[in-house]
């Protein structure tokens, strides 16, 4: 899912072509923008601009087909090319590790990818089957069927196509700021556990250990640990090999695909092995033969009783397929300079996990892996993706029969090398060095997902996130401020080092002040008054205040009331224009008073200062302000003219 170090799959570092591709994405946008680059000016030539919208709005891929060249076309092959030696063994692999039959992930890179690439957005975004989404479906459903079970494929297809219908409901919905509200802290910590759950499901493939199917990951090593005796040291020789060869042809190959080197001689070593000890003997399992075919039309099962079971299960998937499908295609959009829509992505992920439920594929979303690959090797626009999904037709019935001689120890090995991928410890380091709360969602989430349900880590981290972010706002800094000493200036700092006038207070307030704020606002206002009686009158200092609601101006009218009884009075300095808007239109303006709202660049003190108590004025050590600096000769204060600027 995530690049170590900033390199690909091949070990190359990643975009270096970025003004090519920042330059041909250009030209893209402008096009969908209907400007007077060439692919705009034919385009909008033939067709008239509303007609023209409204197609581009249904068919997306209307909006790049203009752009197609002998040369995008050559490019789009190669890439498509490198996208299907890729998609082979990591297809088969995932495939095993959502516990359905291994051409099931081949089919999920077949149709799903077509339909994603002609109605998503991104130019190089490439779908499929994904690591997290496998372990997730099969810790879901193994424990409503039986793995590979014609019951288990039918909740599979029922649990891809209630995906694809939520997907595109949310994407015609326009929905797809959802995703944002997925902290990146969520994924981090969600696709660590669901790495860990990869290691448990996969002991038995790597050892040769049978621990049954849908148990926990803490009931899975305890059995493991208990039946240790039962270790098959060939198949876990095998495994071994594979695993080392793997890592060999990653640092030292980078160029040649290292799960496909790694395949090549754990399979060799596995065969030796069986020519050696004999295969009754050796008892090295392989997955079987793959069936030569297109993939096979199919049916999600909609009775009451299977959409009950997948419904929940559907919803997380939802929410997880499309943040990984957005925040690839975003992460790679930040590079190639193309602007991405996520409704539109939205739309494309759910149109192809519908039609992918109806060939044989289970939920499939956007892979980093391959996506990084597609653009690394050149791919001009979303026909790199076809043409990565019609080559992997064609292998498929080429070579297809040939993955019988691939043993199940060999994809526990692939299998541990991509979930230690899974491990972001770089980012996992750095959120528990600098934020405590993010260590607490990082740590709920990554628990949840090993000791608990994969959807309740998703819903639990996310309401987390929610919960600590309502708490860090409903808690806005407020700063004891003081005039800037500066002759000219018109700011409030807070570190004058000069001592509170003993009858103002000046607070500056960082926040929004809504329904969730209203309580500590309102207390720190309070006590000003609680500590020294004296002050009575209050300026906030309001650049930092970009929101208020109803409840929060209902509150700064009531405080306004309550030290006008007192003898004082409420005053804003720098209130933005939004926020006064509503204290307007709500009437709430009336109780605060127009003449107690100071804007940019006003001298607001010395509006205020002739309203506070001369008596004390006087006797005040302090003298803060200038205006205290200025007296007449029997001693008594000076109003000083208010000073407008330009603001």
């Amino acid at each position: 899912m995530f690049f170590p170090a900033g390199e690909n799959l091949f070990g190359r570092k990643l975009y270096p072509n970025i003004p090519r591709i920042a330059a041909r994405s250009a030209i893209a946008d402008n096009a969908d923008c209907g400007a007077s680059s060439a692919f705009g000016t034919t385009l909008n030539a033939q067709l008239p601009a509303p007609f023209h919208g409204w197609l581009t709005k249904f068919f997306p891929f209307l909006r790049w087909r203009r752009h197609l060249t002998r040369e995008t076309l050559r490019a789009d092959a190669l890439a498509g090319l490198v996208g299907a030696a890729i998609v082979l063994p990591q297809a088969v692999a995932f495939a095993t590790l959502a516990g359905v039959p291994p051409q099931y992930g081949l089919y999920a890179a077949m149709v799903p990818a077509i339909v994603a690439a002609l109605f998503g957005s991104s130019w190089h975004l490439v779908s499929g089957p994904t690591n997290v989404i496998s372990i997730f479906v099969f810790a879901s459903l193994s424990p409503l069927a039986v793995p590979g079970s014609p019951e288990y494929i039918r909740l599979v297809l029922t649990l891809t196509f209630l995906t694809g219908v939520m997907q595109l409901a949310m994407g015609l919905a326009r929905m797809g700021a959802l995703v944002n509200f997925i902290s990146h802290t969520v994924v981090i910590s969600f696709t660590a556990g669901a790495a860990c759950l990869i290691f448990a499901a996969q002991i038995t493939n790597f050892f040769g250990v049978d621990l049954g199917h849908g148990a926990s990951f803490s009931d899975t090593l305890v059995e493991f640990i208990l039946n240790l005796d039962d270790i098959n040291p060939y198949v876990t020789a095998v495994g071994a090999v594979t695993l080392l060869s793997g890592i060999a042809a990653r640092r030292y190959v980078p160029k040649f695909p290292y799960m496909i080197a790694a395949m090549l001689v754990g399979s060799v070593f596995a065969v030796l092995l069986d020519a050696v000890f004999g295969a009754e003997v050796t008892r090295i399992e392989t997955v079987g033969a793959l069936p030569a075919a297109l993939p096979p039309l199919s049916a999600p099962d909609l009775s009451l009783g299977a959409l009950r079971n997948t419904l929940p299960v559907a919803l997380a998937v939802t929410i997880l397929a499309l943040t990984e499908a957005v925040s690839i295609a975003r992460a790679i959009a930040v590079r190639s300079g193309q602007h991405i829509d996520a409704n539109q992505e939205f739309i494309g992920q759910g149109l192809s996990n519908v039609c992918g439920s109806f060939f044989s594929a289970y939920a499939s979303s956007g892979s980093f892996n391959r996506s990084g690959a597609n653009y690394e090797a050149g791919a001009r626009t979303p026909l790199a993706a076809v043409f990565s999904a019609l080559l992997l037709v064609v292998i498929v019935l080429a070579v297809g029969p040939l993955v019988a001689y691939l043993p199940l120890a060999v994809m526990g090995a692939i299998l541990f090398m991509v979930a230690y991928g899974l491990f972001d410890l770089g980012h996992m380091r750095n959120i528990a060095r600098t934020s405590r709360q993010e260590t607490v969602v990082m740590l709920v989430t990554f628990c949840a997902a090993v000791f608990a349900d994969l959807e309740f880590a998703i819903y639990g981290g996310v309401l987390l996130s929610l919960l600590l972010y309502l708490t860090r706002t409903s808690r806005p800094l407020m700063l004891d401020v003081k005039p800037d000493p500066a002759p000219e200036s018109y700011h409030f700092t807070a570190d004058s080092s000069l001592p509170d006038c003993p009858q103002l207070k000046m607070v500056r307030i960082n926040g929004s002040i809504f329904f969730g704020a209203v309580d500590h606002v309102q207390r720190h206002l309070e006590q000003i008054d609680e500590l020294n009686p004296q002050q009575k009158h209050v300026l906030i200092v309001a650049s930092g205040i970009n929101f208020i609601d109803i409840a929060g101006a209902e509150m700064l009218a009531q405080e306004a009331r309550r030290r006008r009884r007192m003898g004082g009075g409420l005053y804003f300095y720098r209130l933005k224009d939004t926020a006064r808007a509503l204290l307007d239109k709500g009437g709430y303006m009336a109780e605060i008073g127009a003449e107690n709202v100071f804007p940019v660049k006003t001298r607001a003190v010395a509006a205020i200062y002739p309203r506070l108590d001369s008596g004390i004025c006087r006797t005040c050590p302090a003298r803060i302000f200038r205006e205290c600096r200025i007296a007449l000769p029997n001693g008594e204060p000076v109003q000083v003219a208010e000073k407008q600027g330009t603001g």
